[in-house]
Parts: structure tokens; C-alpha cells; sequence
């Protein structure tokens, strides 16, 4: 019942057919999908310096897919981005210590959303398999 409110509720407020709903949940799971694989790219990689690249080409890969894509990366992005504050705040004792990091990703993943190359964050001499 309650999935069938909201389903009902978002309709009426984003205005799209039940077509649109199956074409914005697919965009959003293979969003998500981008932003895993530049996650794992990066892990992969290893490469100081690269962070931001990652950042900026997951959102950019995920915003592709169109606007289920698009809110899976800004979803996505927001709740990494506030779960590292919780944990910094708690590690540090809420010193601030990694804000200004956390901003310059938030940069990043607004820059791949709004579909800018995210080769502009890429270091160089990172691998071009990535």
C-alpha cells in the first residue's frame, strides 16, 4: 500500500507515464552500475591524485542514462559524501579535518553530472585503460 502512494505521488509529481517509471528505474540501476565500476576503477588503480577523476566519471557515466541515471549518481555521491563527514567527525573529533575534501569531490561529481569531461580531474600518467 505504501509503495503504491508514493509510486502514485511521484507520478503526480514528476509528471511521467508508467513508461517513464520502468525507463528512470532502469537509468538508475545501471547509474548505479557506472558509479560502482569507477569506484572499483579507482580502487583498482590505486593512483594518487586520481580521486577526483573517479568522482567526475562516475557521475558523468551515470548522468548519461538520463535522469534516473543522473539522481542514482547524485544519491549516490551525497550519501558517500555524508557517510565520510560521519566517520570523519567521528575519527577526528568533527576537526573539520577532510571538509575541503569533501567539497573538491562534491565539485567533481557535480562537474560529471552536468555531462563536463571528466578528463578535466585526470592526473597525468594515470593508466589509459582507465
Amino acid at each position: 500500500m505504501k509503495l503504491s502512494i508514493i509510486l502514485i505521488f511521484c507520478s503526480l509529481v514528476l509528471g511521467v507515464s508508467s513508461q517513464g517509471w520502468l525507463d528512470f528505474v532502469r537509468e538508475a540501476g545501471q547509474g548505479a552500475a557506472d558509479m560502482w565500476r569507477a569506484y572499483s576503477d579507482m580502487r583498482k588503480a590505486n593512483y594518487i591524485g586520481a580521486d577526483k577523476y573517479f568522482h567526475a566519471r562516475g557521475n558523468y557515466d551515470a548522468a548519461q542514462r538520463g535522469p534516473g541515471g543522473a539522481w542514482a549518481a547524485k544519491v549516490i555521491s551525497d550519501a558517500r559524501e555524508g557517510i565520510q563527514r560521519g566517520l570523519d567527525r567521528i575519527k577526528n573529533g568533527g576537526s573539520g579535518h577532510g571538509e575541503e575534501d569533501s567539497r573538491a569531490d562534491q565539485r567533481a561529481n557535480r562537474w560529471g553530472r552536468s555531462g563536463k569531461d571528466p578528463n578535466h580531474f585526470r592526473p597525468a600518467g594515470l593508466p589509459s585503460k582507465y
